[in-house]
């Protein structure tokens, strides 16, 4: 199965339409969001065409194929205009063998399971770490990333983690 993970849109219609573009490019089964989606937050500055309608008009169509968390921007309302369920705190995945935990990473984690993957956003900087019982991954974020790095999402393809920019160029890879 084939994943497109991606956070932090921040209501950003202009990289909503390049997520929209890659999901389909990558041929990806699923696409899943971790949070973060409409709303832009207090501390952030408005992203590029931010238009949190427009985001909901490109993302109910893809409702069947998307799984969601919620980001700390993200209310309750936004359910009301979202076709997919929001609200969800963290998920669990199991692939290739592997426990993953999903978050959007702004509460705390619980003790995960040895071997296990950890997946948030958040913190809009891409990141692949060893912490000790389990991996940290981070997709970035594609409308407001920090740091210096690339507006981002996170393919899973076959065993391979694969962070690409908004356009689709890797930059760092990890096989589980």
């Amino acid at each position: 199965m084939k994943l497109l993970i991606a956070s932090d849109l921040h209501g950003s219609a202009y990289y909503c339409k390049k997520l929209i573009g890659r999901f389909q490019a990558e041929g990806a089964d699923k696409l899943i969001l971790l949070g973060d989606l409409l709303y832009h937050g207090p501390r952030n500055p408005l992203p590029a065409e931010h238009d949190p309608k427009a985001v909901c008009a490109m993302l109910n169509p893809l409702s069947d194929r998307i799984f969601a968390v919620r980001g700390n921007c993200d209310a309750e309302v936004d359910q009301l205009v979202l076709d997919f369920p929001v609200l969800a705190d963290y998920a669990v995945l199991f692939l290739n063998g592997k426990t993953v935990y999903l978050t959007h990473g702004h509460k705390e984690i619980p003790a995960l399971q040895k071997g296990s993957l950890l997946i948030n956003g958040h913190f809009h900087v891409p990141a692949c770490e060893d912490r000790g019982d389990y991996r940290y991954l981070n997709c970035g974020s594609l409308a407001l990333p920090k740091d210096g790095t690339p507006h981002s999402y996170l393919l899973y393809d076959e065993g391979t983690f694969l962070w690409k920019d908004a356009d689709g160029n890797e930059f760092l890879r990890e096989t589980i």
